[in-house]
Order: C-alpha cells, then sequence, then structure tokens
C-alpha cells in the first residue's frame, strides 16, 4: 500500500520541477537531434536510444506534444517552432485515421495543446491558424466516434483488435469526442443523419465503468472493488458482453496496472469536464447527477485499488497479478525494486495515475469533500515526488528517455532486458515520457497560479 506523505505541498515541488524541465528539454532535443523520423513514430527507448515498434502510430502525438508541453513550463521558442512544423508535416494522416482508438492520445495532444495555448494567450492569436486547430478536433472527434459497436443497453468505440473489442484505455480518447461536440461538430452517416457525438463519448463511459471496472458487487469470484480489465469482449451477434480479456497485462482477472491508470485519470478529467457541462445538456442522456455519480464510483474505486496494491512509494509493477510477484516478499511493504529478478515495474503507470489522482482530489476537495480530496491529492504528491529522482528520473545525458523503468507490452517481450538480467528495466516510453511532462505541468501551474490544466478549458 502507499505510504502517503501527508506533509508534502506543491510549493515543496519547485526546485524539483526546475531540474525536471531541464532535464527534459535536453531529451527532446536529443531525441530531435538523433532519431531517424523515416523509421515511423518513436515507442521505446533500447539501450537508451529510441527506436520503434508498435501496433499502430500511437505514439506521434505524444512525442511533438512533449515540445508543446514544454513549451508551456519554458517558454522556450524554438520548441514551439520545430512542433508547429512537424505537427504540420507529420499528424495529418492521424486526424483521418479510420483504424485505430488513439486519438485522443494524438491530436488532443498536439492540435488540442495548439489551441489551448493560443487560447490562453502562450501563442501569437491567428484566427486561420485557430480554425485549423478547430477543424483537426471537430474531423479527429467524428473520425473516432465512427469506430462504434452497438451492443446491450449501449455502445463503445472499439479498438484495433475488432468490432468485439472495448479497450479500458480508450476512455483518454472520450476527450477528443468531447472537444469535437463542444466545438459545433457532429459525425454525419447514412442519409445525412446527424450523429451525436457527445452521445458516444457519455455512451463509451458508461460502457468502460459497467464492463471494465470491478465493484466487489459479485460480477465474479475475482470481483475485488477497482480490479480493471484491459479488455472487455462481446459477442457481436447479439450483443452481450461475454469475458473480460487484457492484451498487455496478465491475464483478463488480473490488474495490467497501465489499464487501472488510464482509467483512473480519463474518469477524473472527464468528471472535471461534466463539472462545467451544461445541465439541461446532458438530461437526455441520463442527467449530470447520475452521469457525475457512475463517473465518481468509477473514479473512486480505481484510485483506491491502485493506492491499496501499490507498492508504498507509488510506483507500480506491471500487473497486480503478475506470476513473479509471489518471489518478492512483502512487495507492498517496501518501495518498488526496478532492479530485481521476477517481474519489472511500470514507472509510466505511476505517472498516469500521479495525474488521475491529483484530478481526483482536486475535484472532490472544489466540492467540499475535503477529507477524501486531500486523501486522493496527497497520493499523487506522494507518487510524483518519487518519480522525480532516481532511479526513475534519467539523469543520464546520453539517454533520450525521460522517465526510466517504463513497460510496453510484457506478455509480447517487447521490453528490452539488460545483459545479465532476467527482466527489463532502466528504459523509457514515449507515452511515459509525455504523462510525466503532463502531470508534472498540471502541477506547476497550480503553484503559479495560472489557469487550471484541463483539456476542456479553452472551450465555451
Amino acid at each position: 500500500m502507499i505510504a502517503i506523505n501527508n506533509k508534502l505541498n506543491p510549493g515543496d515541488f519547485s526546485n524539483k520541477l526546475e531540474r525536471f524541465w531541464d532535464l527534459s528539454g535536453q531529451k527532446i532535443h536529443l531525441v530531435e537531434k538523433l532519431y531517424d523520423e523515416s523509421r515511423g513514430s518513436p515507442v521505446f527507448t533500447i539501450e537508451g536510444k529510441y527506436s520503434t515498434r508498435g501496433w499502430t502510430e500511437w505514439t506521434h502525438g505524444f512525442q511533438y506534444g512533449s515540445a508543446l508541453l514544454q513549451y508551456d513550463a519554458t517558454g522556450e521558442d524554438q520548441l514551439l517552432v520545430n512542433a508547429k512544423k512537424k505537427i504540420l508535416d507529420k499528424m495529418a494522416p492521424h486526424i483521418s485515421h479510420t483504424g485505430v482508438h488513439d486519438h485522443g492520445f494524438n491530436n488532443v495532444s498536439t492540435y488540442g495543446n495548439l489551441l489551448r495555448l493560443m487560447i490562453e494567450s502562450k501563442i501569437n492569436f491567428n484566427e486561420w491558424e485557430k480554425n485549423f486547430y478547430e477543424l483537426a478536433l471537430k474531423i479527429s472527434g467524428a473520425v473516432q466516434a465512427s469506430r462504434w459497436s452497438t451492443v446491450k443497453n449501449g455502445g463503445f468505440i472499439h479498438s484495433f483488435n475488432g468490432a468485439h473489442s472495448l479497450f479500458v484505455d480508450t476512455i483518454r480518447s472520450c476527450r477528443v469526442l468531447i472537444l469535437s461536440h463542444k466545438l459545433g461538430h457532429f459525425l454525419q452517416g447514412e442519409g445525412d443523419v446527424k450523429i451525436s457525438l457527445l452521445e458516444r463519448a457519455l455512451e463509451h463511459i458508461k460502457s468502460t465503468a459497467k464492463y471494465s471496472i470491478y465493484y466487489g458487487e459479485g460480477r465474479d469470484i475475482y470481483d475485488v472493488p477497482g480490479r480493471t480489465a484491459h479488455e472487455s469482449i462481446f459477442n457481436m451477434k447479439d450483443g452481450s458482453f461475454r469475458s473480460p480479456g487484457s492484451q498487455q497485462g496478465y491475464s483478463g482477472f488480473t490488474t495490467w496496472t497501465r489499464g487501472l491508470a488510464w482509467a483512473m485519470c480519463g474518469f477524473a478529467e472527464q468528471l472535471e469536464w461534466l463539472d462545467s457541462a451544461d445541465k439541461g445538456e446532458l438530461q437526455s442522456f441520463g442527467g449530470k447527477e447520475n452521469l457525475s455519480a457512475l463517473m465518481l464510483k468509477a473514479a473512486k474505486a480505481t484510485c483506491n485499488f491502485y493506492i491499496q496494491y501499490t507498492p508504498v512509494n507509488g510506483v507500480p509493477y506491471w500487473d497486480t497479478g503478475a506470476p513473479g510477484l509471489n518471489k518478492l516478499k512483502d512487495y507492498l511493504a517496501k518501495p518498488a525494486d526496478p532492479f530485481n529478478d521476477f517481474e519489472p515495474v511500470d514507472s509510466s503507470a505511476a505517472a498516469i495515475a500521479s495525474q488521475g489522482l491529483l484530478r481526483l482530489g482536486n475535484y472532490l476537495k472544489e466540492k467540499g469533500e475535503t477529507e477524501p480530496g486531500y486523501h486522493y491529492w496527497q497520493a499523487g504528491l506522494t507518487i510524483l515526488d518519487a518519480l522525480l529522482d532516481e532511479p526513475y528520473l534519467s539523469l543520464n545525458e546520453d539517454h533520450q528517455g525521460l522517465l526510466l523503468h517504463s513497460i510496453y507490452h510484457r506478455p509480447n517481450g517487447w521490453d528490452f532486458v539488460p545483459a545479465g538480467s532476467k527482466i527489463p528495466y532502466g528504459e523509457s516510453g514515449m507515452w511515459g515520457d509525455y504523462h510525466i511532462r503532463e502531470v508534472c505541468l498540471y502541477l506547476q501551474r497550480i503553484i503559479n497560479k495560472e489557469k487550471y490544466y484541463a483539456f476542456f478549458n479553452y472551450i465555451k
């Protein structure tokens, strides 16, 4: 269980954040200088050098989005210039990509951040440029919504595995549907029928909460509250749910911790958006109160599970049911050990989870639920405090990664195992590097009393 440090305050991170952004900038420039982009998007490091190996090109947005976050934090103009050029040159196919569930990753991290920076007056305002960013988000949201599977009592955005497959991480793609809807867009289908992007986003969130998250309500004998299934599988003949599954976790009946973290962060940020939404607009979708209760239940369940089943420093092993964990005696009662002989940790899950905990904590405190809000907030700070030091922060100037000990795909054996080791360690993933930057920017803006960092705070 995480040993939550209740003495931490945001201001305590000022020196760590200063060092972090300095290192982050070095890594961005190193990748830009040395990575051969003709090979595809950089995904994870091998012996400290970024390489590509993906099911799809799902990390371009994190690469260029990282430069935008760095610009936001430091004001380094060349980063903005380079990022805008790369986004213009490389990201157009991602807007219209019909074959992936990753639009919220790729396009909100790039076009979304650019639009936010412009609305916040952090970059010069240009009406046509603004229209360009808005158009990209509009189309991305509609294309993502077109990956639709209708099942009993709802539907979901299906994964690249097929129409039967609901991935828990796709909840973060709901952001692009919400943005597209709020920008006045919709999906137009056969016969010019207008399909609501808000409806599809909310239906996907409901399905994720119902099928991907467990609540200790007797669903099966492994029904531990907050346990999360990476994949939920449906019979598309009759639309019935069949079973939990997993692509990157150990099994459908264990919890892949990055999938858990996606749920924590996804539900928390959607709660924040829902709080800002018009009550009348939500009436036909179950009503604001019911939707809030559903999302809050899922957010609390996943965050509680993470806190309970993660080692004391807040960094988890890659799956809470990984078969070698029983060989790590009392592993939850001591800090995670990235250099052990049995199971790897996943620092990228920790970076994503820390943001989810901070957002949920802030949401509850704003609602007057001070004690539980403080509990989640301090848990988020505790995790971040661990990640901003060795052995997780990459201090080696030759290593292209920023956050060490990320795991991409343990079952497939894609992660690099150093000589003499039995498990992978010491490497980075582009998604982990992006999300440690994102949570650091989130906290820095709070410290500096800037506008609260949220995916929707630049749309009406």
